[in-house]
C-alpha cells in the first residue's frame, strides 16, 4: 500500500508531515527526513500494519519562491546532463578520428583533446569493441596473428 504524505514546514522551521486520508496521523521533524521517518512510525501505529519508507509518496510544499528555484536547477541539472553526453560523443568521435583516421598518437590526440592517452585509448577502444561482434575473437597489438 502507498501512502500520500504532505510535508510543510512552521514558522519555528520544523517540517509537519501529515498522512493524507489517514485521520489524526500527523507528526513533525527537525528535517524533512527526519518528519518521513517519523510518519512511517505514526501511519504504522494508526494503520496496524508496519509501514516501509518505499511506501511514502511524498508531496513538499514550498513557497513559490523556493518551488522556482529548485525548478530552475533541476532544469539546469537536465542541460548538464545532455551537454555531458554530447561532449562524450564529441570526445569518442574526435579521438577515433585523430588516432585512427590520421594516425595522431593517443599522446598527441589527448594533448589536442585535453585528455590523458589513457582516456583516448579507452575512447579508442570502447569504439573498436563495438565495432566487433560480441564473442568474435580479437587480435591485440601485443599478439601476433596466426596465418
Amino acid at each position: 500500500m502507498r501512502y500520500s504524505v504532505d510535508l510543510e514546514r512552521d514558522e519555528a522551521g520544523w517540517w509537519i508531515a501529515s498522512a493524507r486520508g489517514v485521520a489524526g496521523c500527523r507528526t513533525q521533524g527537525r528535517s524533512m527526513r527526519q518528519a518521513l521517518s517519523r510518519i512511517c512510525e505514526a501511519l504504522a501505529a494508526c494503520v496496524d500494519a508496519d509501514v516501509a519508507p518505499e511506501q511514502l509518496v511524498p508531496s513538499i510544499h514550498l513557497p513559490a519562491e523556493a518551488r522556482s528555484a529548485v525548478e530552475r536547477y533541476e532544469a539546469a541539472s537536465r542541460r548538464l546532463e545532455r551537454d555531458q553526453r554530447a561532449a562524450r560523443s564529441a570526445a569518442d568521435e574526435a579521438a577515433r578520428t585523430l588516432v585512427g583516421t590520421y594516425a595522431l598518437s593517443v599522446r598527441d590526440a589527448g594533448d589536442l583533446l585535453g585528455l590523458s592517452h589513457q582516456r583516448v585509448h579507452q575512447l579508442v577502444s570502447a569504439s573498436d569493441a563495438v565495432a566487433v561482434r560480441p564473442g568474435a575473437p580479437r587480435c591485440s597489438s601485443s599478439t601476433p596473428a596466426t596465418p
